[in-house]
């Protein structure tokens, strides 16, 4: 059936068939519950300025609102949507029936969503700092049939209902750091669900509460819009070459001009030397090359390139948008682009500029190496608040944050 004949309900049922068969894809297993709300829920109501073939893209988000370039508002994209749905069920111990539940960051869509998994017994408030999004929330969760759901115009880095718990926190929108006010609004062993900036790469991490802090449950790689008001934080880029940049999350000092330099130098690259099937994840790589690289006193930094500079052989990075690097005075090095083999079989490797790149690239592909030795171990995030002592950190490596201190682990799956 052409996208110009077929109407919604069928675009509708394919979006979800297709949710479906991709996470069964990847090795999830979606909800029945979660399953049954996407399918209840008509998201073209929430994307009314879009075409039907638009609001049922499994892989695209709709943005409804912009500043300048910048999207500052948008509904999520359905595959994002639902891995995020399913951590927070897979996270609440006896599933999200009942529960209260807060969300952060507010296009109506998901808000619905949740209103079909907690059913007639439990509620849901959506809260967003622009009054024009809530506004819009507000008119297609009535034209939608949920006008029991409360929407708030608020900044959520301070207490939406002051006193109130909730049992899930569901943050729809990019965050740096987790204010005291979302572990306060939890209930005692309650989720909170946040796409992270965590060492370079924001990941939709499900964790839960214990007393004042809070462990992973699970972690997604995920993109969404930034955070506005009190929580925003801006993320720098460094220009140290042409097409080249240096993206800085954190309260980082870079002399452009000598990163510069060493860019200038001949590349170096090595291999690790292992051979990996197609289907092989590296997401995790690049968190435990992050922690290996602050462990060991170097600056971790993200390599950005624009195509043109990759072209022209400047630099060779895994992933142009957003590569894991270590800069120190001698060397910057960086994850490469996969070598591939006759058997469909590819390996791992480093390139470094500088003067001491042989052994930066050596010291990568050994942490590649040491990383699949150990069996691929998954992360888990662990957040205390600021000013906890060093000695009553878990053992890990340490990122300190506004109100947080962030403790990252990496242990045997």
């Amino acid at each position: 059936m052409s996208v110009d004949t077929a109407n919604g309900e069928d675009l509708h049922t394919a979006m979800v068939d297709q949710l479906v068969a991709d996470h069964a894809e990847k090795g999830l297993i979606m909800r029945p519950a979660v399953e049954a709300a996407l399918r209840s829920v008509p998201r073209h109501l929430f994307t009314p300025d879009a075409a039907l073939a638009e609001a049922y893209r499994a892989d695209q988000a709709v943005v409804t609102k912009r500043i300048g370039d910048e999207a500052v508002s948008s509904v999520s994209a359905p595959w994002l949507i639902a891995e995020m749905l399913g951590q927070a069920a897979d996270a609440v111990d006896g599933g999200l029936g009942g529960r209260h539940v807060l969300e952060i960051g507010s296009g109506g869509y998901n808000a619905a969503l949740l209103r079909e998994l907690v059913g007639p017994s439990g509620s849901v408030t959506t809260v967003d700092i622009d009054r024009e999004v809530t506004d819009r929330a507000t008119a297609c969760l009535t034209a939608a049939g949920y006008d029991d759901v409360v929407v708030v115009c608020a900044d959520a880095e301070q207490p939406v209902n002051p006193g109130r718990r909730y049992d899930l926190i569901i943050v729809t929108v990019g965050a740096w750091d987790i204010p005291p006010a979302w572990t306060a609004q939890l209930a005692e062993n309650g989720t909170l669900v946040v796409p992270l900036r965590t060492f370079g790469m924001t990941r939709s991490w499900a964790m839960r509460r214990t007393g004042d802090r809070l462990v992973s449950h699970s972690q997604r790689l995920c993109g969404f819009v930034s955070m506005q008001g009190a929580g925003a934080h801006e993320v720098r880029y460094v220009d140290v070459a042409d097409g080249v940049h240096l993206r800085l999350d954190e309260d980082q000092k870079v002399d452009r001009h000598a990163v510069g330099a060493l860019l200038a130098q001949p590349k170096t690259q090595a291999w690790a030397g292992v051979s990996l099937p197609p289907r092989t994840v590296l997401a995790d790589l690049d968190l435990w090359l992050a922690s290996r690289i602050t462990d060991a006193g170097q600056q971790f930094v993200v390599l950005t390139a624009q195509q043109e500079a990759v072209d022209a052989g400047v630099v060779a990075p895994a992933w142009r948008f957003g590569t894991p690097a270590a800069l120190d005075n001698s060397a910057l090095c960086y994850r490469s682009t996969l070598r591939w083999n006759d058997d469909d079989m590819f390996d791992l490797g480093a390139c470094a500029h500088g003067p001491d790149a042989a052994s930066a690239t050596g010291r990568m592909v050994g942490q590649m190496r040491a990383w699949l030795d150990s069996g691929s171990p998954s992360p888990v995030l662990h957040v205390l608040p600021a000013g906890t002592p060093d000695g009553d950190l878990p053992a890990g490596t340490v990122l300190d944050k506004r109100h947080s201190r962030f403790v990252l682990t990496l242990t045997l799956a």
